[in-house]
């Protein structure tokens, strides 16, 4: 394995690299790095995860030219998220390069956009949708670019993007330098390549690492103000030697590791805000088992070399399926078993589902412990301990306080059931945190295929789909709106990343349409409510009744 030095990056590059905690480039780097600083159009068929964004983000940030006002680089990503996250990465990598980067998508406001794009920005982030919106309304001006990057090509297809990108594309020079990102290569990704870039490199990564067998993977549904009180009870009821606990910030991890200590069970956080000599210190208590939690990033646990972890908790979801992949990885190790438990909110529910895919391993949804199971499993616990000392019969002194009490008159029953809720007084420090009731999205039935119905073209009316594993959804416009099935297809698949392609019957009536939705992704389209917009109106998406 090569380093970041070895690619001929810019020292402040590298320096920035080194500081987010990353030492040796990942496969998709080392191959695409060099070929984009030598200008080179590539097509990169790599999964999510792979660390193609620091492939394509430092050799862009390389090849800017300093003093440049216009915009030089523009990247385009199916959803505002992935905008977002690229965006800030970019920042990242350039902070020792005062690289200015803006994203933009759907829902923003168009004001502090101008007037950034008036200060001048390098690099714009952004979706097809909002990217048309600014040129057709002459707010960006794409005529300096000399590189665009597709991101998640594939995903902006399903999406129905495609003729938003040839529209975009078409408004940069033509002698620009074109880089592709994609999962898989359909024939409609392979004919845009044909058309829009220049005598491409192709390089193909093969997804290597994966969750393995000796890890039980398991994730539970919480309210987002309950995940304390939720992860306390998994620490009641398992059996947990060692544990470490996933946050997003520095900042939370220190909060974490405080409420888990006040809540009797020992943390200390591992982060950035440590050098070196106080990391190392906390690590050898974790390993001399001195303390049994620890609260990290994603970054402060990169080089982490463990093998006694019982259990991760994903307290917070990582950013992408290859993140889920490190961090569980921390368990399950030296031929050992672990286990990981993922705590999701309803709206993030659909993470589940892309871990899954990614992993190409089902996640098994876990119940919230609940009191009474806590209450037995204490009593289990204590009665253990009790059996343990009565096999070991190591306790002549306390026997002697016991015959000294029953002469003095005490009942020798009463003086057990006295000497074990003394035992138990620790408990009282540790009341059962309370759990509001989950309130998941509430899915409509399935009906078998109506037989009759789809012999006299009738199948699908109705608020019901008669299509198995279909849902039928509603949107608050239709025809008098001037809505068209391209896009309904369009809207749903950008704000919610569900893949168009798997929407099934759409019938547009007057004032609304009704929309088949598989019933595995009713979740993700409902979780993404009051953000959709329709010809930049809001429009409201519920389950038919």
């Amino acid at each position: 394995m090569c380093s970041f030095d070895a690619l001929n990056l810019d020292p402040e590059l590298v320096k920035a690299v080194e500081d987010l905690g990353y030492t040796d480039p990942t496969t998709v780097q080392s191959q695409v790095i060099p070929a984009m600083l030598a200008g080179t159009d590539v097509i990169v068929r790599s999964k999510t995860g792979s660390g193609k964004t620091a492939a394509f983000s430092l050799p862009v940030i390389q090849n800017l030219v300093s003093g440049e006002k216009a915009v030089q680089c523009l990247v385009l990503t199916p959803t505002r998220e992935l905008a977002l996250q690229v965006s800030r990465a970019m920042i990242d990598y350039g902070k020792h390069s005062q690289v200015k980067v803006l994203a933009v998508y759907g829902g923003q406001h168009y004001g502090p956009q101008i007037r950034s794009l008036k200060k001048g920005v390098q690099v714009v982030v952004g979706t097809p949708g909002r990217l048309n919106d600014l040129i057709r309304k002459n707010i960006l001006d794409l005529s300096s670019v000399h590189t665009v990057v597709l991101d998640e090509a594939d995903e902006m297809l399903s999406m129905g993007f495609i003729e938003d990108i040839e529209t975009i594309l078409s408004e940069t020079p033509s002698e620009r330098q074109t880089t592709l990102f994609s999962a898989t290569v359909p024939q409609r990704i392979r004919k845009l390549a044909e058309k829009y870039m220049n005598d491409p490199q192709s390089i193909f990564v093969q997804q290597k690492e994966m969750t393995v067998d000796t890890i039980e993977q398991r994730y539970c549904v919480v309210n987002e103000k309950d995940k304390l009180a939720v992860l306390t009870r998994f620490f009641e009821v398992e059996e947990i030697s060692s544990a470490l606990i996933f946050a997003k910030t520095r900042v939370s991890t220190g909060e974490l590791a405080n409420e888990m200590t006040m809540r009797g069970f020992a943390a200390e956080p591992l982060n950035g805000d440590l050098n070196q000599d106080a990391r190392e210190r906390v690590l050898n208590r974790f390993r001399k088992n001195q303390i049994k939690v620890l609260v990290a990033t994603d970054v402060a646990a990169r080089g982490l070399d463990i093998d006694d972890i019982s259990h991760v908790f994903n307290y917070d979801l990582p950013h992408d399926p290859q993140s889920y992949v490190h961090r569980v990885g921390r368990t399950g190790r030296a031929g050992k078993t672990g286990i990981a438990i993922t705590l999701v909110t309803p709206k993030e529910k659909y993470s589940i589902r892309r871990i899954e895919k990614f992993t190409r391993h089902q996640l098994v949804q876990a119940a919230i412990p609940t009191e009474e199971e806590i209450a037995t499993y204490r009593v289990t616990q204590l009665m253990d301990q009790v059996a343990m000392w009565l096999r070991r019969g190591r306790c002549s002194q306390e026997q002697v306080l016991v015959e000294q009490l029953v002469e003095e008159g005490h009942d020798a029953q009463v003086i057990a059931a006295v000497a074990l809720k003394i035992a138990r007084g620790e408990e009282k420090q540790r009341p059962i945190a309370q759990v509001s009731e989950v309130r998941e999205v509430q899915r409509g039935r399935s009906k078998r295929p109506n037989r009759a119905a789809n012999r006299d073209g009738a199948r699908g009316k109705g608020n019901v789909s008669h299509e198995a594993g279909m849902i039928r959804m509603r949107l608050n416009r239709g025809k008098h709106h001037g809505v068209r099935a391209r896009d309904v297809v369009s809207t749903i698949a950008r704000y919610s990343k569900v893949p168009g392609s798997s929407l099934g019957k759409i019938r547009i009536q007057e004032k609304n349409t009704l929309v088949d939705v598989p019933e595995n992704y009713v979740e993700q389209v409902l979780a993404k409510s009051g953000a959709y917009q329709l010809h930049q109106q809001p429009i409201q998406i519920s389950v038919a009744n």
